[in-house]
């Protein structure tokens, strides 16, 4: 059995293991929190290097992007350094990729994107959707200013982000990393700010403790399209008025998995490791698996109809 671990900068609440099968091969697939402890994650790794097939980070990105740059995030080398032997990936591949196409995925089946008011909660972490939006006709507002600095600073086109990102992220990306995203226990709780953003939106993107860390009580017939959500996190955003939720990874055992694991579950698939696979090996792998977005609605239906989402 091939076995992929997910070391998680995160909380260790939303621990989870599952056994999987992609193509025939069998796969345990484990998340493990070290709740912002980064010596616990390096040693970790440490210990486990050359004992799994494939690690993903979690809870933090070894790069960020924007245009045709790529930043270094300095506090996710180490991480990555710690394995000799397993490779290590933190899911840049599958959002250049899959995320892309749960998008289009959604505009030719679910929904015209077209002219929706769609906030991404951070482009940086997720150009491949950006651009995608972007592409379909989106009124866009990306968010990195707002959620990883605090600044009201609504980013409202790809060609700013890139400017903006020319300027910042040579010192941005030397801040403690829990400077810019929710780490450890933080992952667990959530204040509401910048409501007025939520509110504008018709459509909520990106990360998702992104979302959690500001969203508002009152997500009435919002869309969030997002990755790893657990049953909790579900229930959470059905109380809360949330009518579609789309995660680009499957559901396995009611909770969806980042992209870290499901690139390091891919690029054990190939056989190749994070240097060597292309985008045309993930999309064809993706074929084979036959992978499709999870949809869910989570309200009930109105007279007859979801409401006025496929309009």
């Amino acid at each position: 059995m091939k076995r992929v671990v997910s070391v998680s900068i995160g909380s260790s609440e939303r621990n989870h293991k599952v056994t999987a099968d992609f193509l025939g091969e069998k796969f345990m697939i484990e998340r493990i929190g070290t709740d912002g402890d980064f010596n616990k994650a390096l040693e970790m790794i440490s210990r486990l290097d050359g004992k799994v097939d494939a690690f993903g980070l979690g809870g933090i990105d070894l790069y960020l992007k924007a245009g045709k740059r790529r930043y270094v995030i300095s506090d996710a080398l180490p991480l990555q350094k710690a394995a000799e032997i397993t490779p290590v990936v933190d899911g840049s591949g599958l959002k250049d990729t899959l995320e892309r196409r749960v998008v289009e995925y959604v505009d030719r089946e679910v929904m015209s994107l077209k002219g929706k008011k769609t906030l991404l909660v951070c482009g940086l972490d997720r150009f491949g959707m950006a651009q995608t939006f972007d592409k379909l006709g989106c009124d866009l507002i990306l968010g990195d200013a707002i959620f990883a600095l605090g600044l009201p600073m609504p980013v409202r086109s790809l060609k700013m982000l890139d400017f903006l990102a020319s300027i910042l992220m040579p010192i941005i990306r030397r801040l403690p990393f829990e400077v810019l995203y929710p780490t450890g226990k933080k992952q667990d709780t959530s204040t509401s700010r910048h409501k007025k953003y939520y509110d504008w939106a018709d459509i909520i993107a990106g990360d998702y403790l992104f979302i959690k860390r500001y969203m508002p009580e009152n997500l009435d017939g919002k869309v969030i399209i997002t990755n790893t959500v657990t049953a909790g996190d579900v229930e959470e955003l059905k109380k809360r008025g949330v009518q579609l939720l789309v995660t680009t990874t499957p559901e396995m055992n009611g909770r969806s998995f980042g992209t870290n694991v499901m690139e390091a579950v891919l690029i054990t698939l190939a056989g190749k490791g994070p240097e060597e696979i292309r985008s045309d090996d993930y999309l064809k792998l993706l074929d084979k698996i036959g992978f499709v977005p999870r949809v869910e609605y989570l309200q009930s239906e109105v007279g007859g109809e979801r409401n006025d989402l496929h309009a």
